[in-house]
C-alpha cells in the first residue's frame, strides 16, 4: 500500500483532535509523530487520534504510535483513539496500546472520557 496520510487538527484548549485520512505506515506514522511533537510544544496535554479515515495501520505505524504514547507519559499527558475499525482496535489490544491509551467508539465519548473540551458544534 502506498496510500499517503493526511492530517487535520482541531485545537480545543488542552485537547487537540487529530483526524487521519489514509494509511498509517512509516511515513504516515512519522507525520503523526511530528504533529504530536508540535502539539506538545504548543502546550497540548491531551491528544485524540480520530482514525475514522484510516482503515490500515501496519507494524511500523504501531511502533511510532507507541513512541507517541511514551512521550505523552513523560509529560503526564493523555493519548486516546476513536473511530477504529474492528481490526485496528483488536490489533491495538493485542499490541498492548490500550494499557496506556484509551480507545473510544466515537469522538464524543472520547472527549467526555478525556474530560477536556466539548466537541465543536
Amino acid at each position: 500500500m502506498t496510500e499517503s496520510l493526511s492530517l487535520t487538527v482541531d485545537r480545543r484548549g488542552d485537547l487537540a483532535v487529530v483526524y487521519t485520512e489514509g494509511y498509517i505506515n512509516n511515513q504516515g506514522g512519522e507525520r503523526i509523530a511530528r504533529q504530536a511533537d508540535e502539539l506538545i510544544d504548543q502546550g497540548h496535554r491531551s491528544i485524540l487520534l480520530n482514525l475514522a479515515g484510516t482503515k490500515i495501520v501496519n507494524s511500523i505505524g504501531i511502533s511510532i504510535l507507541i513512541e507517541i504514547i511514551e512521550k505523552m507519559i513523560e509529560i503526564d499527558g493523555r493519548l486516546a483513539f476513536c473511530n477504529l475499525t474492528p481490526t485496528i482496535e483488536k490489533t491495538f489490544h493485542i499490541m498492548g496500546l490500550t494499557q496506556y491509551a484509551g480507545i473510544y467508539p466515537d469522538e464524543g465519548a472520547a472527549v467526555r472520557g478525556l474530560g477536556s473540551a466539548q466537541p465543536a458544534s
